[in-house]
Protein backbone atom coordinates (compact mmCIF):
# COMPACT_ATOMS: atom_id res chain seq x y z
CA UNK A 1 0.00 0.00 0.00
CA UNK A 2 1.21 3.34 -0.61
CA UNK A 3 2.00 5.36 2.40
CA UNK A 4 -0.70 8.63 3.47
CA UNK A 5 1.00 11.84 3.12
CA UNK A 6 0.15 14.86 5.01
CA UNK A 7 -2.48 17.05 2.87
CA UNK A 8 -0.24 19.73 3.37
CA UNK A 9 3.48 20.03 2.83
CA UNK A 10 5.95 21.59 5.32
CA UNK A 11 7.10 25.29 3.95
CA UNK A 12 9.55 25.01 1.05
CA UNK A 13 13.35 25.86 1.35
CA UNK A 14 13.08 27.60 -2.10
CA UNK A 15 10.73 30.20 -2.57
CA UNK A 16 10.08 33.18 -5.93
CA UNK A 17 8.78 36.62 -5.50
CA UNK A 18 6.60 37.62 -8.22
CA UNK A 19 6.27 41.42 -8.48
CA UNK A 20 3.22 42.03 -9.64
CA UNK A 21 2.99 45.59 -10.13
CA UNK A 22 6.36 45.69 -12.24
CA UNK A 23 4.68 42.82 -14.33
CA UNK A 24 1.86 45.06 -14.98
CA UNK A 25 3.82 48.40 -15.36
CA UNK A 26 6.46 46.25 -17.73
CA UNK A 27 3.31 45.36 -20.23
CA UNK A 28 1.58 49.04 -20.19
CA UNK A 29 5.17 50.68 -21.01
CA UNK A 30 5.86 47.92 -23.63
CA UNK A 31 2.86 48.79 -24.91
CA UNK A 32 3.03 52.23 -24.79
CA UNK A 33 6.30 51.73 -26.98
CA UNK A 34 4.26 49.61 -29.14
CA UNK A 35 3.13 52.84 -30.55
CA UNK A 36 -0.36 52.43 -32.84
CA UNK A 37 0.23 48.79 -32.20
CA UNK A 38 -0.99 46.47 -29.04
CA UNK A 39 1.78 44.91 -27.10
CA UNK A 40 0.33 41.21 -26.75
CA UNK A 41 2.47 38.39 -24.16
CA UNK A 42 4.45 35.44 -25.12
CA UNK A 43 3.86 33.35 -22.04
CA UNK A 44 5.38 29.95 -23.56
CA UNK A 45 7.97 28.06 -21.40
CA UNK A 46 5.38 28.46 -18.31
CA UNK A 47 5.10 32.20 -18.52
CA UNK A 48 9.29 32.49 -19.19
CA UNK A 49 9.45 29.86 -15.95
CA UNK A 50 7.80 32.33 -13.71
CA UNK A 51 4.16 30.61 -13.77
CA UNK A 52 1.59 30.84 -16.27
CA UNK A 53 -0.83 30.91 -12.86
CA UNK A 54 1.16 33.06 -11.37
CA UNK A 55 1.71 35.74 -14.86
CA UNK A 56 -1.64 35.13 -16.99
CA UNK A 57 -3.92 37.11 -14.75
CA UNK A 58 -1.59 40.07 -14.22
CA UNK A 59 -1.30 40.04 -17.37
CA UNK A 60 -4.70 40.23 -18.30
CA UNK A 61 -6.22 42.79 -15.94
CA UNK A 62 -3.33 44.93 -17.40
CA UNK A 63 -4.90 44.66 -20.93
CA UNK A 64 -2.99 41.85 -22.70
CA UNK A 65 -5.40 40.64 -25.10
CA UNK A 66 -3.26 38.01 -26.90
CA UNK A 67 -1.07 34.86 -26.34
CA UNK A 68 1.62 33.18 -27.62
CA UNK A 69 3.16 29.27 -26.53
CA UNK A 70 4.97 27.24 -28.21
CA UNK A 71 3.87 23.47 -27.60
CA UNK A 72 0.10 22.47 -27.35
CA UNK A 73 0.47 21.14 -24.05
CA UNK A 74 1.04 24.59 -22.90
CA UNK A 75 -2.42 25.46 -23.70
CA UNK A 76 -4.44 24.09 -21.18
CA UNK A 77 -2.68 26.54 -18.58
CA UNK A 78 -3.26 29.29 -20.71
CA UNK A 79 -7.13 28.83 -21.33
CA UNK A 80 -7.58 28.91 -17.67
CA UNK A 81 -7.10 32.62 -17.60
CA UNK A 82 -7.68 33.69 -20.92
CA UNK A 83 -10.56 33.24 -24.09
CA UNK A 84 -9.03 30.67 -26.33
CA UNK A 85 -9.36 32.50 -29.33
CA UNK A 86 -6.70 34.48 -27.76
CA UNK A 87 -3.79 32.33 -27.92
CA UNK A 88 -1.47 31.58 -30.32
CA UNK A 89 0.33 28.14 -31.04
CA UNK A 90 3.38 28.86 -32.37
CA UNK A 91 4.97 25.38 -33.21
CA UNK A 92 1.60 24.45 -35.49
CA UNK A 93 -0.19 21.64 -36.13
CA UNK A 94 2.18 18.25 -37.00
CA UNK A 95 -0.90 16.10 -37.60
CA UNK A 96 -4.64 15.53 -37.61
CA UNK A 97 -4.60 15.15 -33.76
CA UNK A 98 -2.71 18.63 -33.40
CA UNK A 99 -5.41 20.31 -35.84
CA UNK A 100 -8.49 18.70 -34.02
CA UNK A 101 -6.79 19.68 -30.66
CA UNK A 102 -6.80 23.61 -31.85
CA UNK A 103 -10.63 23.40 -33.10
CA UNK A 104 -11.85 21.72 -29.79
CA UNK A 105 -9.80 24.09 -27.77
CA UNK A 106 -10.57 27.13 -29.72
CA UNK A 107 -7.01 27.92 -30.11
CA UNK A 108 -5.34 29.13 -33.08
CA UNK A 109 -2.38 27.27 -34.93
CA UNK A 110 0.54 29.38 -36.14
CA UNK A 111 1.17 27.36 -39.84
CA UNK A 112 4.80 27.30 -40.84
CA UNK A 113 5.14 25.19 -43.52
CA UNK A 114 3.21 24.71 -46.66
CA UNK A 115 2.55 20.76 -45.18
CA UNK A 116 1.23 22.63 -42.56
CA UNK A 117 -1.07 24.86 -44.48
CA UNK A 118 -2.85 22.01 -46.38
CA UNK A 119 -3.17 20.00 -43.32
CA UNK A 120 -5.36 22.76 -41.76
CA UNK A 121 -7.38 23.26 -44.74
CA UNK A 122 -7.86 19.57 -45.51
CA UNK A 123 -8.74 19.01 -41.72
CA UNK A 124 -11.83 21.26 -41.74
CA UNK A 125 -9.42 25.09 -41.90
CA UNK A 126 -10.68 27.81 -39.83
CA UNK A 127 -8.96 31.17 -38.17
CA UNK A 128 -5.72 30.42 -38.17
CA UNK A 129 -2.04 32.54 -37.59
CA UNK A 130 0.69 32.37 -40.41
CA UNK A 131 4.55 32.27 -39.96
CA UNK A 132 6.91 33.87 -42.52
CA UNK A 133 10.77 33.31 -42.57
CA UNK A 134 12.52 36.21 -43.14
CA UNK A 135 15.87 35.46 -42.06
CA UNK A 136 15.98 33.84 -38.92
CA UNK A 137 15.67 30.41 -40.61
CA UNK A 138 13.77 28.56 -38.01
CA UNK A 139 10.40 28.35 -38.41
CA UNK A 140 7.97 29.51 -41.33
CA UNK A 141 7.08 29.70 -44.66
CA UNK A 142 10.17 30.94 -47.42
CA UNK A 143 9.77 34.34 -49.39
CA UNK A 144 9.81 32.22 -52.18
CA UNK A 145 6.44 30.09 -50.89
CA UNK A 146 4.55 33.26 -50.13
CA UNK A 147 2.26 33.37 -53.68
CA UNK A 148 1.58 29.34 -53.53
CA UNK A 149 -1.92 28.74 -53.81
CA UNK A 150 -2.42 26.72 -51.01
CA UNK A 151 -2.55 30.24 -48.73
CA UNK A 152 -5.61 31.00 -50.95
CA UNK A 153 -8.80 31.78 -48.56
CA UNK A 154 -6.72 31.04 -45.48
CA UNK A 155 -8.79 32.89 -42.61
CA UNK A 156 -5.37 34.27 -41.26
CA UNK A 157 -6.02 36.62 -38.14
CA UNK A 158 -2.46 37.15 -38.02
CA UNK A 159 0.73 37.09 -40.26
CA UNK A 160 3.71 37.00 -38.50
CA UNK A 161 7.64 36.88 -38.60
CA UNK A 162 10.65 36.70 -36.41
CA UNK A 163 13.53 38.99 -35.85
CA UNK A 164 17.10 37.26 -35.82
CA UNK A 165 19.23 40.23 -34.53
CA UNK A 166 16.91 42.93 -32.75
CA UNK A 167 18.87 43.12 -29.47
CA UNK A 168 21.47 44.15 -32.15
CA UNK A 169 22.62 47.02 -33.98
CA UNK A 170 22.09 45.23 -37.17
CA UNK A 171 21.52 45.36 -41.10
CA UNK A 172 19.72 42.20 -41.06
CA UNK A 173 17.17 44.07 -39.03
CA UNK A 174 16.82 46.34 -42.17
CA UNK A 175 16.34 43.55 -44.30
CA UNK A 176 13.89 41.37 -42.34
CA UNK A 177 11.50 44.50 -41.94
CA UNK A 178 11.61 44.58 -46.24
CA UNK A 179 11.05 41.07 -46.75
CA UNK A 180 7.69 41.25 -44.01
CA UNK A 181 6.54 44.54 -45.70
CA UNK A 182 6.97 42.22 -48.60
CA UNK A 183 5.21 39.51 -47.75
CA UNK A 184 2.18 41.14 -46.30
CA UNK A 185 1.47 42.85 -49.84
CA UNK A 186 1.13 39.09 -50.92
CA UNK A 187 -0.99 37.18 -47.97
CA UNK A 188 -4.21 38.30 -46.89
CA UNK A 189 -3.86 38.84 -42.97
CA UNK A 190 -6.20 40.85 -40.39
CA UNK A 191 -3.08 41.60 -38.19
CA UNK A 192 0.61 41.77 -38.57
CA UNK A 193 2.90 41.12 -36.43
CA UNK A 194 7.12 41.32 -36.76
CA UNK A 195 8.41 42.62 -33.05
CA UNK A 196 9.21 40.59 -30.19
CA UNK A 197 10.40 43.01 -26.65
CA UNK A 198 13.87 44.24 -28.84
CA UNK A 199 11.99 44.40 -31.85
CA UNK A 200 9.66 47.09 -29.90
CA UNK A 201 13.20 49.31 -29.06
CA UNK A 202 13.45 49.13 -32.87
CA UNK A 203 11.21 51.97 -33.37
CA UNK A 204 7.36 52.42 -35.12
CA UNK A 205 8.19 50.74 -38.38
CA UNK A 206 8.83 46.89 -36.57
CA UNK A 207 5.56 47.43 -34.50
CA UNK A 208 2.62 46.85 -37.10
CA UNK A 209 -0.64 45.99 -35.71
CA UNK A 210 0.25 44.07 -32.86
CA UNK A 211 3.62 43.13 -30.86
CA UNK A 212 4.73 40.14 -29.08
CA UNK A 213 6.67 41.40 -26.04
CA UNK A 214 8.44 37.76 -24.13
CA UNK A 215 11.35 38.64 -21.92
CA UNK A 216 11.19 42.74 -21.33
CA UNK A 217 7.33 41.60 -19.59
CA UNK A 218 9.60 39.63 -16.81
CA UNK A 219 12.27 41.92 -16.11
CA UNK A 220 14.55 41.61 -19.02
CA UNK A 221 16.37 44.20 -21.13
CA UNK A 222 17.55 42.87 -24.50
CA UNK A 223 17.97 47.02 -26.06
CA UNK A 224 19.68 49.75 -23.86
CA UNK A 225 16.59 51.83 -24.80
CA UNK A 226 14.17 49.48 -22.59
CA UNK A 227 16.95 50.05 -19.68
CA UNK A 228 14.96 52.53 -17.09
CA UNK A 229 11.60 51.28 -18.58
CA UNK A 230 11.65 48.36 -17.20
CA UNK A 231 11.54 46.65 -13.95
CA UNK A 232 12.85 43.48 -12.52
CA UNK A 233 9.54 41.14 -11.98
CA UNK A 234 11.52 37.90 -10.23
CA UNK A 235 12.71 37.64 -7.03
CA UNK A 236 14.00 34.22 -5.66
CA UNK A 237 14.89 33.09 -2.28
CA UNK A 238 16.77 30.38 -0.63
CA UNK A 239 16.98 29.30 3.17
CA UNK A 240 20.03 28.73 4.98
CA UNK A 241 20.19 25.11 5.89
CA UNK A 242 23.44 24.87 7.78
CA UNK A 243 25.73 27.43 9.35
CA UNK A 244 29.32 25.78 9.52
CA UNK A 245 32.62 26.84 11.25
CA UNK A 246 35.76 26.41 8.80
CA UNK A 247 39.14 26.47 9.85
CA UNK A 248 42.07 27.52 8.01
CA UNK A 249 42.91 25.04 5.40
CA UNK A 250 39.53 23.48 5.30
CA UNK A 251 37.92 23.38 2.12
CA UNK A 252 34.33 23.67 0.67
CA UNK A 253 32.29 21.36 -1.97
CA UNK A 254 33.22 19.43 -4.84
CA UNK A 255 36.89 18.57 -6.08
CA UNK A 256 37.81 21.40 -2.94
CA UNK A 257 38.08 24.46 -5.25
CA UNK A 258 37.76 26.74 -2.62
CA UNK A 259 39.82 26.50 0.43
CA UNK A 260 39.30 28.80 3.77
CA UNK A 261 42.37 31.08 4.39
CA UNK A 262 41.05 31.65 7.86
CA UNK A 263 38.73 30.91 10.53
CA UNK A 264 35.05 31.60 8.59
CA UNK A 265 31.34 31.53 9.35
CA UNK A 266 29.39 29.89 6.29
CA UNK A 267 26.27 29.07 5.50
CA UNK A 268 24.73 26.30 3.36
CA UNK A 269 21.86 27.11 1.50
CA UNK A 270 19.28 25.21 -0.08
CA UNK A 271 19.73 25.99 -4.07
CA UNK A 272 21.27 24.64 -6.90
CA UNK A 273 21.92 23.87 -10.67
CA UNK A 274 18.62 21.57 -10.54
CA UNK A 275 17.27 25.04 -9.38
CA UNK A 276 18.38 26.65 -12.39
CA UNK A 277 21.40 28.15 -10.52
CA UNK A 278 24.09 26.69 -12.37
CA UNK A 279 27.68 25.74 -12.22
CA UNK A 280 28.62 28.72 -13.97
CA UNK A 281 28.25 30.56 -11.34
CA UNK A 282 30.95 28.58 -9.23
CA UNK A 283 33.39 31.57 -8.19
CA UNK A 284 31.83 34.17 -9.20
CA UNK A 285 29.12 36.30 -7.65
CA UNK A 286 27.25 36.38 -4.17
CA UNK A 287 23.87 35.63 -2.63
CA UNK A 288 22.73 38.91 -0.59
CA UNK A 289 21.13 40.02 2.65
CA UNK A 290 19.32 43.18 2.36
CA UNK A 291 22.60 45.23 1.50
CA UNK A 292 25.34 42.41 2.88
CA UNK A 293 27.16 40.22 0.25
CA UNK A 294 27.59 37.23 0.49
CA UNK A 295 30.39 35.44 -1.65
CA UNK A 296 29.89 32.14 -2.91
CA UNK A 297 32.38 29.55 -1.83
CA UNK A 298 33.02 26.46 -3.90
CA UNK A 299 31.45 24.73 -6.75
CA UNK A 300 27.85 25.10 -7.10
CA UNK A 301 26.21 21.32 -6.42
CA UNK A 302 22.62 20.12 -7.31
CA UNK A 303 20.89 20.98 -4.01
CA UNK A 304 23.40 23.74 -2.16
CA UNK A 305 25.74 25.90 -2.42
CA UNK A 306 27.78 27.52 -0.03
CA UNK A 307 28.21 31.08 0.95
CA UNK A 308 30.38 33.10 3.43
CA UNK A 309 28.37 34.68 6.18
CA UNK A 310 30.94 37.47 7.24
CA UNK A 311 29.20 40.67 6.46
CA UNK A 312 25.82 38.79 7.66
CA UNK A 313 26.67 37.42 11.18
CA UNK A 314 23.40 37.58 12.51
CA UNK A 315 21.46 34.80 10.27
CA UNK A 316 20.79 31.69 11.20
CA UNK A 317 19.09 28.00 10.06
CA UNK A 318 15.98 29.05 8.16
CA UNK A 319 16.68 32.89 7.19
CA UNK A 320 16.60 34.08 4.14
CA UNK A 321 18.42 34.83 1.36
CA UNK A 322 18.32 36.57 -1.64
CA UNK A 323 19.33 35.35 -5.23
CA UNK A 324 20.43 37.97 -7.92
CA UNK A 325 18.08 38.67 -10.44
CA UNK A 326 18.36 42.05 -11.77
CA UNK A 327 18.58 40.05 -15.21
CA UNK A 328 21.46 41.98 -17.09
CA UNK A 329 23.54 42.51 -14.23
CA UNK A 330 23.09 38.44 -13.62
CA UNK A 331 23.76 37.49 -17.20
CA UNK A 332 26.60 39.83 -16.92
CA UNK A 333 28.24 37.53 -13.94
CA UNK A 334 27.49 34.30 -15.06
CA UNK A 335 27.75 34.27 -18.55
CA UNK A 336 23.88 33.01 -18.90
CA UNK A 337 21.46 34.80 -21.50
CA UNK A 338 18.52 36.79 -19.61
CA UNK A 339 16.07 33.73 -21.03
CA UNK A 340 18.36 31.40 -19.45
CA UNK A 341 18.07 33.01 -15.85
CA UNK A 342 14.36 32.83 -16.10
CA UNK A 343 13.29 29.68 -17.71
CA UNK A 344 15.77 27.56 -15.74
CA UNK A 345 14.49 28.32 -12.54
CA UNK A 346 13.03 25.14 -12.37
CA UNK A 347 9.76 23.67 -9.90
CA UNK A 348 11.18 23.64 -7.05
CA UNK A 349 10.02 27.77 -6.14
CA UNK A 350 6.83 28.15 -4.18
CA UNK A 351 5.15 31.35 -3.90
Amino acid sequence: MMPEYPAQLPPPSLRLRIDHRALAENWQALNQLSGSAVAGAAVKANAYGLGVAEVLPTLVQAGARSFFVAHWSEVPGVIAHAPPQSVSVLHGPLSEADASFARRAGVKPVLNSLRQVRLWRDSGGGICDLMIDTGINRLGLSMSEIGDPALQNLEIDVLMSHLASADEDSDLNAVQLERFRQAAQSINARRLSLANSAGIALGPDYAFDLTRPGLALYGGVPRAELAGRIAQVAAPQAAILQRRLLQAGDSVGYNAVFTAPRQMEVGVVSLGYADGFLRCWTGKGALKSGSASLPLLGKVSMDMVVIDLSAAQHLREGDWVEIPYNLPEAARISGLSQYELLTTLGPRYRA
